[in-house]
């Protein structure tokens, strides 16, 4: 007689957009960033992010304000310099 364990499959994950706050992965996932670097945002107060205990947390509209905020404009040549005139 052998022992079978059942296997159970993993619960889907949820859907970042469905929370109240996202956590620093998923906001760096996000951003298309590592997370080393989005946890250095996080700590300097770049990010808006709230500390729960032992976790950080990043309130979803806080974020997205500051995201929307913090965009730049790009010029029409898509590059941060004036073309050259010839």
């Amino acid at each position: 007689m052998t022992n079978v364990i059942p296997l159970i499959p993993r619960q889907a994950r949820r859907d970042p957009q469905e929370s109240a706050v996202y956590t620093v992965k998923e906001a760096a996932r996000l951003l298309s960033i590592s997370v080393s670097t989005a946890y250095a945002l996080v700590r300097s107060g770049d990010i808006p992010a709230e500390r729960l205990g032992r976790r950080w947390v990043i309130p979803r509209k806080r974020f997205h304000a500051w995201l929307d905020g913090a965009t730049v404009p790009v010029s029409a040549t898509g590059t941060d310099s004036p073309r050259k005139s010839w």
